[in-house]
């Protein structure tokens, strides 16, 4: 999403910070999702198989699709990503951007896998277990 830029007033100055501390934040998110690709996403295919979360026939073949998902996200523009996790955009008050869009990819794309069996729990449940793990990765102050 590009920054918007508003008249001269202190109210048009706080909102254009707050928009660019959204933006920076998102960015940071996505780097670090790009810098951690194999053990974020071994972490949260092994969570969501011991939550009972997602039934596989392949551990390691969830793993890869939640791996080559994270690697896509550094090619997508905020457009698309926004267009990805609009159905679960009001999952939580202040959701996490990788998280949502495991969660939007898990329910709406892996649940189609060849090697995923069933998916349970609810969307509330999903984001929150994918949250846990990808949370271990951010820096401390997300």
């Amino acid at each position: 999403m590009g920054k918007i830029f508003r008249p001269n007033n202190k109210e048009s100055i706080l909102l254009s910070r707050i928009e660019s501390s959204k933006e920076k934040e998102r960015r940071i998110c996505v780097e670090t999702a790009r810098d951690n690709l194999e053990p974020m996403s071994n972490a949260v295919s092994q969570k969501l198989i011991e939550n009972n979360l997602v039934e596989t026939t392949s551990k390691n073949s969830l793993q890869e699709q939640i791996e080559k998902k994270l690697e896509s996200l550094g090619k997508l523009d905020d457009f698309e990503i926004d267009y990805q996790v609009a159905p679960f955009r009001e999952l939580v008050p202040n959701p996490n951007v990788i998280s949502l869009v495991i969660t939007a990819f898990v329910l709406e794309t892996l649940i189609n896998h060849k090697d995923t069996i069933d998916i349970y729990g609810s969307d509330d449940d999903i984001y929150h277990c994918i949250n846990t793990q990808v949370q271990k990765f951010m820096p401390a102050n997300f």
